[in-house]
């Protein structure tokens, strides 16, 4: 199989979330991979999902709705396990839409709104962390 290389960070999309042109990390150690979510609300077996950041605006703070949603722990690496959403989307890198499982974080600290764990570059990405935004830079040319 031919994997893509892949930089430390990159600008990926999200259209089903309507999320464009967003820093992402590329983390191989962590195991899945997490998205920024401001404010989250389970009512009638809907998850209601406001995706908004001061510091990120392509986090427009529009409200995506999702009937297929699940709970998985994540273990940071400090060790702290959390009890986290998990919702299937799309992302696309190099021009080409990938389905992804994310977990849904309040990372409004953080430098990057999106973590890519090492469940979705498995079998398709090398990771170069001398290199950045391959992805965006080939699909802007």
């Amino acid at each position: 199989m031919n994997k893509k290389i892949i930089g430390r960070v990159d600008k990926i999309d999200f259209p089903k979330l309507n999320l464009f042109g967003v820093d992402a990390k590329i983390d191989t150690g962590a195991y899945t991979s997490a998205i920024h979510c401001s404010k989250i609300v389970e009512e009638n077996n809907i998850l209601k999902c406001t995706f908004y950041s001061e510091g990120h605006p392509n986090f427009s703070g529009k409200q995506v709705d999702f009937e297929d949603y699940t709970h998985t722990d994540v273990k940071s690496s400090n060790g702290f396990v959390e009890n986290r959403y998990k919702i299937k989307s799309e992302v696309v890198f190099f021009g080409k839409t990938y389905k992804i499982n994310l977990t849904l974080s309040t990372r409004e600290e953080m430098r990057f709104p999106v973590l890519i764990g090492r469940q979705f570059l498995n079998q398709k990405f090398l990771v170069d962390v001398d290199l950045q935004n391959l992805s965006y830079n080939q699909t802007k040319q």
